[in-house]
């Protein structure tokens, strides 16, 4: 994979579209918290929360990495698991969503 030059308005767009994927994999996991608290009448389900946000909290700081130099990646990532569609990351760049695509057909 080579190097992508990321032009100032690119950068906008990359930014937009993963502060979106990231909101999008928050919400996730406060509905799941939320649900956790609703079925449960156990009191000690707040330990049980406590274990699963560490969990996801370590999965969400490794998959939503903003360096340039992975970010083609992350996004591919966020695609093929729905954070992200292909539309949304029109901003940034032809060549840069051929890549995307390109990884995603490879699975």
């Amino acid at each position: 994979m080579r190097d992508f030059t990321w032009s100032h308005g690119q950068k906008k767009a990359a930014r937009v579209a993963f502060d979106l994927a990231s909101q999008r994999d928050t919400q996730a996991i406060r509905r799941e918290v939320e649900g956790m608290l609703q079925n449960s009448k156990d009191a000690r389900v707040v330990w049980q929360i406590e274990d699963y946000l560490y969990e996801r909290r370590r999965e969400h700081d490794r998959v939503f990495d903003y360096r340039y130099s992975v970010l083609i990646f992350v996004f591919a990532g966020l695609v093929r698991d729905s954070l992200l569609s292909e539309e949304e990351l029109e901003g940034i760049g032809q060549e840069k969503v051929e890549a995307i695509r390109a990884m995603l057909s490879i699975r």
